[in-house]
């Protein structure tokens, strides 16, 4: 009887533990990487700021992520690969460079780059472990995006990127 409850209680426990923080939260595969992450909360969180983004977009012709096949057709090989350097690329260029003089927009941009920030650290081991290749593909169409980038100033740049993230998240829900 004793080992029984002590059983149920361990169990319960870990059946909490293992819900708790994965709540709201997808798995997805790129490539031979599997990474979790609450693409609600970004989505969330990209919704609410949208328009005000979108707006500051001066240039409504040109696009960074959708460049004609930017991130179309990418090869189930490529996609780790791909996606670990748009991670960086968000961490590294968009968010730092997205500051307005509106606190809500502000902290809900933080916000969602604190998200990339710990979905491309689990991206970031898969690439140590070798298990994120990066073909001559995915390569190519990373240096067009970055292309499109470089080719603004750097905050109509930051802007167009940030305000384009619905395209990256579509993209990726696609080839979960």
């Amino acid at each position: 009887m004793r080992g029984s409850r002590l059983f149920l209680c361990v169990f319960s426990m870990s059946c909490w533990l293992n819900l708790k923080p994965t709540a709201g939260n997808k798995i997805f595969h790129f490539g031979a990487c599997r990474v979790s992450m609450s693409m609600a909360e970004i989505r969330s969180g990209f919704t609410a700021i949208k328009a005000n983004i979108q707006s500051r977009d001066p240039i409504r012709t040109l696009s960074i992520l959708s460049h004609p096949h930017s991130l179309h057709k990418v090869k189930s090989s490529d996609r780790c690969c791909i996606t670990h350097h748009l991670f960086d690329f968000y961490v590294d260029k968009v968010f730092k460079h997205c500051k307005t003089e509106d606190s809500f927009v502000n902290r809900k941009i933080s916000s969602i780059a604190n998200s990339f920030l710990s979905v491309r650290r689990r991206l970031g081991q898969c690439h140590e472990q070798n298990n994120c290749v990066c073909g001559e593909e995915s390569t190519e169409k990373f240096n067009q995006i970055l292309a499109n980038y470089e080719g603004l100033n750097v905050t109509s740049a930051a802007m167009k990127s940030l305000g384009e993230l619905d395209i990256l998240l579509d993209w990726m829900e696609k080839s979960r």
